[in-house]
């Protein structure tokens, strides 16, 4: 079982790198969104977006991978896997999210964004790293925190559900 709940975690994390190729097939301004806010104001000002676009594409990236990615779990764990307890549901829960986040912090920030031109907009070289260190302690401290509490959440509301 864990071996399938560890290769359900890996077409997570494969969901979440084809929303950043598809996000920056037209150049990497496409997800200026998710870059700080001196990148996004840099972008402004040399008219490659608008902050109306910015929030745009912020907002529709939130309403589609956020209830994509719950949705993909959820179906792994109570629909093919059939986890029927809090137990079983969380750690289940926990792990693919965990795949996914190791996969987000370390092929995505880590080699995809840190180390190839893929994720570079023009203008905008003298800012890099686009991810800090600051950014990069937050976002390890909520993947590992935060997903243990995505994952309590969701096993909790599933239980609700099942009782009613």
């Amino acid at each position: 079982m864990l071996l399938q709940v560890i290769l359900e975690g890996l077409g997570l994390g494969a969901l979440l790198v084809l929303v950043c190729a598809v996000g920056i097939c037209k150049g990497a301004v496409g997800m200026v969104h998710l870059y700080s806010p001196a990148v996004q104001q840099r972008c402004v000002k040399l008219g490659l977006t608008t902050h109306e676009k910015i929030k745009r594409n912020s907002l529709l990236f939130k309403a589609v991978c956020v209830p994509g990615y719950i949705s993909y779990v959820l179906v792994c764990v109570y629909g093919i896997n059939g986890a029927r307890s809090f137990a079983a549901g969380f750690w289940q829960l926990l792990v693919i999210l965990s795949v996914m986040n190791l996969m987000d912090r370390l092929l995505v920030d880590g080699y995809w964004v840190g180390h190839t031109n893929a994720w570079t907009i023009p203008g905008t070289e003298d800012l890099k790293p686009y991810i800090t260190a600051k950014d990069k302690q937050k976002k390890w401290l909520f993947g590992t925190v935060g997903m243990a509490a995505i994952a309590a959440a969701l096993a909790r509301i599933m239980m609700f559900l099942m009782e009613n």
